[in-house]
């Protein structure tokens, strides 16, 4: 089978905006590989996590976006991959918020930063607060936000995050650094 371009994925995806189905499959099918071995990366650093395979968060991600009103406003690839990432984070988000709901309660510790794997082997109300948090930074910082969700929750590298986000590494370490300060603030603030 012909490897699609990156062209023809960002064809695609302007297809399936203008509500072309098949395009969206087509998408979903070029892509999956891909997206998959980023919810293998979210996930294997998740210690102790019950039940979730990365297909089934791939899975469960890919099906907010097939039944929202609209396609995902993706401009290309890695804008794609991007939002998928989100879904993934949105999806762990609400896991985490319904084993919360579950236990009626936490009172943790805020969540450290310093080896960003920790994250995903937080507990809900640790995940809870870093997503709270990393809403608020979305909202000022849009780009150090981006970084946080590809290092965090998509389990990109720094030089993976800087091809996703089509800036120089050591944008990604600046942004990288400059979220991670500002988040253990907010993080600390609200233990």
């Amino acid at each position: 089978m012909q490897q699609a371009t990156a062209d023809d994925i960002t064809g695609w995806i302007r297809d399936w905006q203008d509500g072309d189905p098949a395009a969206r499959d087509r998408v979903f099918t070029r892509l999956y590989g891909e997206l998959k071995r980023l919810a293998a990366a979210v996930l294997r650093s998740e210690s102790g996590h019950d039940t979730l395979q990365p297909t089934a968060l791939l899975n469960d991600a890919l099906i907010k976006l097939t039944l929202a009103a609209r396609a995902p406003p993706a401009e290309d690839r890695g804008h794609f991959a991007r939002i998928v990432a989100r879904a993934m984070r949105q999806v762990l988000v609400d896991r985490a918020r319904r084993k919360l709901a579950d236990k009626r309660g936490g009172g943790a510790a805020p969540l450290s930063l310093e080896g960003h794997d920790a994250a995903l082997s937080a507990n809900p109300a640790e995940l809870i607060a870093l997503d709270d948090a990393l809403a608020t930074l979305a909202k000022l910082d849009p780009r150090a936000a981006s970084v946080v969700e590809l290092r965090v929750f998509a389990g990109l590298t720094i030089d993976e995050t800087a091809q996703a986000l089509a800036i120089h590494p050591s944008a990604v370490n600046r942004e990288w650094a400059h979220a991670s300060s500002w988040l253990k603030t907010q993080l600390a603030g609200s233990g």
